[in-house]
């Protein structure tokens, strides 16, 4: 389900353009849409490097849905996310609203321990296995098309439709799932950042041929980034429904949704070698 739900998933912006309230006319030329792109996704790699500077708490709710779209089961998970060689990890903290208990915290402890030592491994430019796939990843893997401008939350965006290219060479079934998808993109002009995005599936995607499960086409999700306090653009969560079969045989509807809060901002304190440690700095 992270497949769909983290497709996401990203402060101090030195190397980031300062947030501008620039305005531009509806009907100003709209600029070279081969180079924005370029803009925008070096942007983004930035900002994947920044993050890991960062903490923040993420909220994902997901709900069962019957066949004539009733919730019949809902499920909550608070977690604490972190970035290790760019790719996110999340502990959870509580399940349905309730602290982990001892053991079942001892576990986490355990698997989180082996999915950052993992995350070490990993090159920057490959999604951890069975982990998300960054929006730098996205961008790359995407043809865009008929670009207009268009506010959003006051700002002017540049916004692109979008398919997967199909041709492009992919590491792992979240970057393979997105070679399915297509939607719509919004850019804020002034910052070069994803500030929205709507995807859906184009076509089924099939894992191992269709045996193991069939995520099927319609499945949707929207994804949101914002700036937290004026001066960093971060991930704010996101929503959407998937409909799969598992097995050939069990069919499945859910709706996800995720909110991310709670921004904090720490360094790296040397305390004789081995004994450093985070330390929290402030929170945004």
């Amino acid at each position: 389900m992270r497949v769909l739900r983290d497709l996401c998933l990203a402060g101090f912006l030195v190397l980031l353009p300062a947030a501008a309230p620039a305005q531009h006319a509806a009907n100003a030329p709209l600029p070279e849409i081969p180079q924005l792109m370029r803009e925008v996704q070096e942007h983004q790699k930035q900002l994947d490097k920044v993050r890991e500077n960062y903490t923040y708490t993420s909220l994902q709710t997901i709900q069962e849905i019957d066949a004539n779209g009733h919730v019949t089961q809902t499920k909550t998970s608070e977690n604490e996310d972190f970035f290790v060689n760019s790719h996110v990890i999340e502990r959870t903290v509580k399940k349905n609203g309730k602290p982990l208990d001892d053991h079942d915290e001892q576990k986490e402890t355990e698997r989180v321990t082996k999915l950052v030592e993992k995350a070490e491994k990993t090159p920057v430019d490959q999604p951890l296995e069975g982990q998300t796939i960054s929006i730098s990843r996205v961008l790359e893997i995407m043809d865009v098309r008929n670009p207009r401008r268009e506010g959003f939350r006051g700002r002017p965006t540049i916004i692109f439709d979008f398919v997967g290219r199909k041709d492009a060479k992919t590491h792992g079934l979240a970057e393979d799932a997105s070679k399915k998808l297509q939607g719509t993109l919004w850019v804020d002009e002034a910052d070069r950042q994803v500030a929205h995005m709507e995807v859906s599936f184009d076509d089924n995607f099939r894992i191992a041929g269709g045996l193991v499960a069939n995520i099927q086409k319609g499945s949707n999700f929207r994804f949101d980034q914002a700036q937290v306090n004026g001066e960093l653009w971060l991930p704010t969560g996101g929503e959407g429904t998937v409909q799969m079969r598992l097995l050939l045989v069990k069919g499945i509807r859910q709706h996800f949704s995720e909110r991310d809060y709670d921004f904090k901002r720490f360094h790296v304190e040397a305390q004789q070698g081995k004994d450093a440690k985070a330390v929290q700095e402030k929170r945004l």
